[in-house]
C-alpha cells in the first residue's frame, strides 16, 4: 500500500510521491517563543512527529525543518513589558520548548532556525519581490505584498478576494500601516521606537525595520532547502488549521512570486484544534494548559501521545480529565505488557503460533492504518490488539520470538505511547559517593539509573553546601541527558527519565 495524505491544497487524500526518490523535505511551523507552548500547539507537533516517524520507518530519508518565531508583535510586546531585550526574553522560552518537546518524545528537527538568524535571507527575498513589482514600499516606510498582482492568491484557503478583510493578513490591525489595498499584507515593518528599544530592528536597502511574520517561514525554508537539496519546492509543509489563512496562503504567494514556480510545497497538511473540556483554549476562558502543566501534574508523556493519536489529526480533540485518566491507564497497561513481553522472550527462538499470528497482524494493520492518512486511532487499536493477544499467549506459556519482538518494537518506536517512566527516589539518609563521575551516561540502559542517581546526590550535596551554581549545572547536565530532577516537599528528590534515546 502507498502512503496517502490529505492535501489541503486539493482537498483530497492523494498518493504521496516525493520530488526526489527516497528523500522527503518537511517544513513544520514551530512555536512563537514569547511564552510557553500550550498543549494545543503540541497536538500539532505530535501529529507532525507521527508523520516524520512513519516516513522514516517507511525507508525515506527525511530532512525536517522546524522554525522558532523569535521576532513578531507578541515577542516584542512581551520583551517591552518585561523591560528586557528581545533575545533575553525569548531565550528561556526556546529552552523550555525544547525541554517540553523532549519530554513528549518528539524528535528534534534536523534544523531549527530562528527568524532573527535569517534576516539577511528575508531582506534578499523582499528585495526580489520589490524588483518583480509584486511588492511596494508604503508611505509609512513599510513594505507590502500586493495580492492584486498575484492572480493565484487564495488557492489554499479557497477564499474569494472579495471576502478578504482589512487586517485579515496580520496579527495586528491594518490601520497601523499605509497600504495601497486593505487586503495587502506586510513583508517588512518600518522600525518604531518600541522595536529599537528591545533590539528588534535591522538595516535594509528599503529602510530600517523588522520582518513581517509570514516572510520569515518562506525565507528560512527556501534558504535551507536550497542549501540542502538544491530545490525551491518542499515535499511537505505542515501546521495547525489556524495557519491555513493567512499564514500559509501568504507563504505561497510570496514564495511563488519570488521563485517563479507554481508551487511552494507539493502537499499541505493541517492538524485540527484541541479544546479543553468542550471550550476553545484561550486567555479569555482562563483554560490555557501548557505541556509543563501536565508534566507537573504527573501525567506520563506516553499517555499524552496516546490521547492525541486516539483521535485522527484532522478531527477536533476535546481534552478532559476523564479522557486523560483513561489515556494514563491505557499507557500504563501497554507499559506493563511491554515489560512482560520482554521478560518472557525466547532468545533466538521462533515465535509460538499465537505470537506469530499476532505479529503478522500488527505489521499489516499498522501499515494499513498509517498509510491511510496517518490514521492514528487504527494504529493505536492495532497496538492494543497485539497486547491483548500477547498477554493471552504469555498466560498459556508461549514465548515471543524475534518477529513478535520486532513488530512490537517497531510499532512502539513509531507511536511512542507506552508508559515506561523510570524514577529514582533519594531520601534524607542517602549520601553522595566520592570520586570522579562521568558527565555522559553509560550506554547500557541498566546502568543509566545508578548514573542519574549519583549525579542527583551530587546536586543534593551542592544545594546543602549552598553551591547553587553547581546545583544548577548538574540539573542542566541531567536534563540534557533526558532526566529531570524534582525536589519534593518532604525533602526527598526524584530523578525521572523524561526522554528516551532516539
Amino acid at each position: 500500500m502507498t502512503l496517502r495524505l490529505y492535501n489541503t491544497l486539493t482537498r483530497r487524500v492523494e498518493p504521496f510521491q516525493p520530488l526526489q526518490l527516497g528523500r522527503v523535505s518537511l517544513y513544520t511551523c514551530g512555536p512563537t517563543i514569547y511564552n510557553y507552548a500550550h498543549i494545543g500547539n503540541f497536538r500539532t507537533f505530535l501529529f507532525e512527529d507521527l508523520l516524520r516517524r512513519w516516513l522514516e520507518a517507511s525507508g525515506y530519508q527525511v530532512f525536517h525543518i522546524m522554525n522558532l518565531t523569535d521576532v513578531d508583535d507578541r515577542t516584542i510586546a512581551a520583551a517591552r513589558d518585561k523591560g528586557v531585550s528581545l533575545r533575553a526574553h525569548v531565550d528561556p522560552f526556546a529552552q523550555a520548548f525544547e525541554e517540553d518537546r523532549d519530554w513528549l518524545r518528539i524528535r528534534a528537527p534536523h534544523v531549527q532556525p530562528r527568524a532573527t538568524e535569517y534576516i539577511g535571507a528575508m531582506v534578499e527575498l523582499i528585495q526580489g519581490l520589490l524588483d518583480r513589482e509584486v511588492a511596494y514600499r508604503g508611505d509609512d516606510g513599510s513594505v507590502y505584498f500586493a495580492i492584486a498582482r498575484f492572480p493565484a492568491y487564495g488557492r489554499l484557503s479557497r477564499l474569494d478576494r472579495r471576502e478578504l478583510r482589512a487586517g485579515a493578513s496580520e496579527r495586528v490591525s491594518a490601520d497601523e500601516y499605509a497600504k495601497e489595498d486593505a487586503r495587502d499584507f506586510v513583508l517588512w515593518k518600518a522600525a518604531r521606537p518600541e522595536d529599537e528599544a528591545v533590539g528588534a530592528a535591522w538595516d535594509a536597502p528599503f529602510g530600517r525595520g523588522r520582518p513581517g511574520w509570514h516572510i520569515e517561514c518562506s525565507a528560512m525554508a527556501l534558504e535551507l532547502i536550497r542549501r540542502e537539496w538544491g530545490t525551491d519546492v518542499l515535499d511537505l509543509h505542515a501546521g495547525g488549521v489556524d495557519l491555513i489563512f493567512p499564514h500559509h496562503e501568504d507563504e505561497i504567494a510570496q514564495s511563488c512570486a519570488y521563485t517563479g514556480r507554481d508551487e511552494f510545497a507539493r502537499v499541505w497538511l493541517h492538524g485540527e484544534f484541541l479544546n479543553i473540556r468542550g471550550e476553545k483554549m484561550s486567555k479569555r476562558f482562563g483554560n490555557i494548559t501548557t505541556a509543563r502543566d501536565l508534566r507537573e501534574d504527573g501525567v506520563d508523556p506516553g499517555a499524552i501521545r496516546l490521547l492525541m493519536y486516539q483521535v485522527h489529526y484532522r478531527q477536533r480533540l476535546d481534552l478532559t480529565d476523564e479522557g486523560l485518566a483513561s489515556a494514563q491507564e491505557g499507557s500504563r497497561r501497554l507499559g506493563e505488557f511491554q515489560r512482560r513481553l520482554l521478560g518472557g522472550r525466547g532468545e533466538g527462538k521462533a515465535d509460538g503460533p499465537a505470537f506469530g499470528e499476532a505479529a503478522e497482524r500488527l505489521e499489516r494493520e499498522l501499515t494499513e492504518a498509517l498509510d491511510d492518512d496517518l490514521n492514528g486511532p487504527r494504529a493505536v487499536a492495532a497496538l492494543f490488539a497485539f497486547a491483548t493477544a500477547g498477554n493471552a499467549a504469555l498466560d498459556q506459556g508461549e514465548q515471543p520470538g524475534a518477529r513478535a519482538l520486532a513488530a512490537w518494537g517497531r510499532a512502539e518506536e513509531i507511536l511512542g505511547v507506552t508508559s515506561e517512566v523510570r524514577a529514582v527516589r533519594i531520601t534524607g539518609g542517602d549520601e553522595a559517593a566520592a570520586g570522579d563521575l562521568a558527565e555522559t551516561p553509560p550506554s547500557d540502559p541498566a546502568a543509566a539509573e545508578p548514573w542519574a542517581r549519583a549525579w542527583a546526590l551530587r546536586r543534593k550535596q551542592a544545594k546543602a553546601d549552598k553551591n547553587f551554581p553547581e546545583a544548577d549545572r548538574i540539573r542542566a547536565l541531567l536534563r540534557g541527558e533526558g532526566w529531570d530532577v524534582r525536589d519534593n516537599k518532604d525533602g526527598s528528590v526524584e530523578v525521572v527519565q523524561v526522554r528516551r534515546a532516539g
